[in-house]
C-alpha cells in the first residue's frame, strides 16, 4: 500500500502533463484566433478590415492602350521606375531601371523577406529550372532586393515569387511604366493612358465610378439577448468539401444585433461577400483566416461567397451558412474557451502534484 500512495503523485504529475500537452496543442491550433481578445483590443476590428482590404489583390496590371517599349527606345542610364504589381503582398515601392545597349534590367526592392527568389518567368517555368537559375534575394534588413533582365516597359512581365513560409512559387505580373522615367529618356512622347482610361469609363457606364457607390449594409437579425459574447452552432454546405468553419463559433451580439466570427480551416480565405458587402480577413500573422460578418437570419439557409487563393488565383466560391438559434449558449461551448479551462486544470494538477511530491521527499528525509 505505501509503495502504490507513493506512486501516485507521479502518475498525478504525468496525468497533467498529458492534459497540458494536449491544451497547449489546442491553444496554439488555429482556433486560438477565434478569442484573442489581446489582439483584438490592440487593434480595434474595423482598422484590421479596413487593412485587410487594402490587401486584395488585382489581377490586372496596365492601363488600356499601352503598347510595349523595347531597350531599343530608351536612352542608356539609370533611372527611377515605378512597378505596378498584380499582388499587393508582392508590392515594389523602389525600383530602378538600368538601361545599356538596348538591354534593361530591372532592381525592385520590396519592404519583406517573406521572398527569398524570383524568376522573371511563369511558376511553372522555375519549378522546371535548378536553384542556380532563379534570382536570389539581397537582403538588407527588413528589405528584399532583386535584380533581374525585362524585356519590355508598359506591358505585362511575369515574375514568379517563393514564399519563405509557405515554400512554393506565386505568379505576379508587374508593369515597369514608361511614363515615369524623366523627361527626354524615350525616343517618342507617350499618350496620357490614365486620360484615356478615364474616358472609357465615362463612355461605357456613363454614370459614377462604381466604387463611389455605397452599398447597402447587411441587416443583422435582432436577438433578445444582452450584448456579449456567445456561442452558436453553425452548417456549412457548398464548395468542394475540402475546407471548413469552426462550430460552434463565437457570437456577439452588440445593440441587441447579432454578428459571428468564422475561423476557416484554411489560410487561404481573403475575403468574403454578403449581399454585395465585402468582408476581409482579420488574422494578421498567417493563420487560419478569420472574419466577422452580420447574421442576417436564423435556422435558414444564408448564402455567401469566400475568395480563396489557394489555387494561385484568386478563386470565388458560393457557400451556405445557417446558424440555429436554439444552440446559442455560453462563449465556454467554443473549443478554444474548453481548451483554456482544460490547461488551467492540467496546470493547477501539476502544481498540486509537484507539491505532493515535494512532501513525500521531505518526509523520507
Amino acid at each position: 500500500m505505501r509503495f502504490e500512495k507513493e506512486k501516485r503523485p507521479g502518475r498525478l504529475l504525468r496525468r497533467g502533463f498529458c492534459l497540458a500537452l494536449a491544451a497547449g496543442m489546442l491553444l496554439s491550433s488555429p482556433v486560438s484566433a477565434l478569442c484573442d481578445t489581446e489582439e483584438e483590443e490592440e487593434i480595434p476590428m474595423d482598422e484590421r478590415a479596413a487593412q485587410a482590404q487594402k490587401e486584395i489583390r488585382t489581377a490586372a496590371v496596365g492601363k488600356y492602350g499601352m503598347v510595349p517599349i523595347y531597350g531599343r527606345d530608351v536612352a542608356d542610364g539609370v533611372y527611377d521606375i515605378t512597378v505596378e504589381s498584380s499582388s499587393p503582398f508582392f508590392h515594389i515601392p523602389e525600383a530602378k531601371l538600368y538601361v545599356e545597349n538596348h538591354e534593361m534590367r530591372a532592381e525592385i526592392t520590396i519592404y519583406s523577406t517573406s521572398y527569398t527568389y524570383v524568376y522573371p518567368g511563369t511558376s511553372q517555368e522555375a519549378k522546371k529550372l535548378k536553384e542556380a537559375d532563379w534570382t536570389a534575394a539581397k537582403v538588407k534588413g527588413d528589405y528584399s532586393v532583386f535584380t533581374f533582365p525585362i524585356e519590355a516597359l508598359n506591358t505585362p512581365v511575369s515574375c514568379a515569387a517563393y514564399s519563405k513560409r509557405r515554400k512554393r512559387w506565386y505568379d505576379r505580373n508587374l508593369v515597369f511604366e514608361a511614363a515615369s522615367l524623366p523627361e527626354g529618356t524615350l525616343a517618342f512622347d507617350l499618350p496620357d493612358y490614365e486620360l484615356i482610361e478615364e474616358a472609357i469609363k465615362d463612355f461605357e457606364t456613363g454614370d459614377v465610378p462604381e466604387e463611389a457607390v455605397p452599398v447597402k449594409e447587411p441587416d443583422p437579425v435582432t436577438l433578445p439577448m444582452e450584448d456579449g459574447e456567445y456561442s452558436i452552432e453553425v452548417n456549412m454546405t457548398g464548395g468542394s468539401g475540402r475546407a471548413s468553419i469552426s462550430s460552434p463559433t463565437l457570437l456577439t451580439v452588440r445593440d441587441g444585433k447579432a454578428y459571428a466570427t468564422l475561423l476557416w480551416s484554411s489560410t487561404y480565405y481573403d475575403y468574403m461577400i454578403l449581399e454585395e458587402k465585402y468582408y476581409y480577413n482579420l488574422t494578421e500573422d498567417g493563420g487560419n483566416s478569420s472574419f466577422e460578418i452580420p447574421i442576417t437570419v436564423m435556422d435558414e439557409g444564408m448564402p455567401v461567397i469566400a475568395d480563396t487563393t489557394a489555387m494561385g488565383d484568386p478563386v470565388e466560391i458560393q457557400y451556405v451558412l445557417t446558424f440555429y438559434e436554439e444552440s446559442i449558449g455560453t462563449k465556454d461551448q467554443i473549443p478554444q474557451e474548453a481548451a483554456k479551462k482544460v490547461f488551467i486544470i492540467a496546470a493547477v494538477i501539476i502544481v498540486a502534484g509537484g507539491i505532493l511530491n515535494y512532501r513525500i521527499k521531505k518526509k523520507r528525509k
